[in-house]
């Protein structure tokens, strides 16, 4: 049932005493992967982003020292995709819903004592719900510490590992996604199947974009036929590892930082 997880860092295999008798809970760091079920081009499964996220947690928690208190959820498989549900197979929860179980997982731990909370995302099209989640439980329990990273934004080498155009241009399904899927579920990726295409340019000088800092909103059928939006071609299964250590060796100092985070 752990998956990628180290069985000693996943938390539903603990029991209840495990649980009451454990010291310093409040600064054990509880880590709650949150994917996707969406579509990723026609040479990708849906579990992409579920995937990475508990991949890279997985690395990360078997790099970590052992002083260091840390447990990983069960993944959040499902997450906020309405911008993917014109292509067959993606289930998206609304905000509401994925708010809700955010704020019950957040006060159930609570009440079991743990004060510090990572929401680790691994999925573009939400981020925004995952900060109101956390500044809502924060606010409901003002000692409760909760920390709504993005999976892709610690420290890690992968743009240096893509062309310009796809560094700046790819989103979904791309070059790095599909590198990382190759080395963390190779059997799943069809490469046979895979196809660049980038969105469509903006005027030249227009201040808008998809995701830039004056973005429109869109769903993915305004940007891709595919539901690709990058250029998965190039992805290697040696690109990938090296994103897969990279990102993972960002979380395990992010992990750290948390630990220490308000502590005397």
């Amino acid at each position: 049932m752990h998956g990628f997880i180290p069985p000693k860092r996943f938390f539903p295999y603990l029991s209840w005493t495990d649980i009451e008798e454990m010291p310093d809970k409040e600064n054990v760091v509880i880590i709650q992967p949150v994917g996707a079920i969406e579509q990723h081009g026609p040479h990708l499964p849906l579990i992409v982003d579920a995937a990475i996220g508990a991949g890279v947690l997985g690395k990360a928690l078997e790099k970590l020292d052992t002083s260091i208190p840390a447990y990983a959820l069960p993944n959040i498989y499902y997450g906020k995709s309405n911008e993917h549900w014109h292509f067959p197979g993606t289930i998206t929860l609304s905000t509401a819903t994925l708010t809700a179980i955010i704020m019950e997982v957040g006060e159930n731990l609570y009440r079991a004592g743990f004060r510090k909370l990572v929401l680790m995302n691994s999925h573009g099209g939400q981020p925004q719900v995952m900060q109101m989640a956390a500044r809502d439980l924060h606010v409901k329990y003002d000692d409760l510490m909760v920390f709504p990273f993005f999976t892709w934004r610690v420290p890690n080498i992968t743009k240096e590992l893509l062309t310009s155009k796809e560094a700046k241009e790819g989103m979904h399904a791309g070059d790095a996604e599909t590198s990382i899927m190759l080395a963390l579920l190779p059997q799943q990726v069809k490469m046979e199947k895979a196809i660049a295409e980038y969105p469509p340019a903006q005027p030249e000088g227009s201040l808008l974009s998809p995701e830039g800092k004056l973005p429109f909103a869109w769903t993915t059928r305004d940007l891709s036929k595919s539901g690709v939006i990058g250029d998965p071609t190039t992805a290697t299964k040696e690109k990938g590892w090296q994103i897969l250590e990279s990102v993972s060796d960002g979380w395990v100092s992010a992990i750290k930082d948390i630990y220490a985070f308000g502590r005397l």
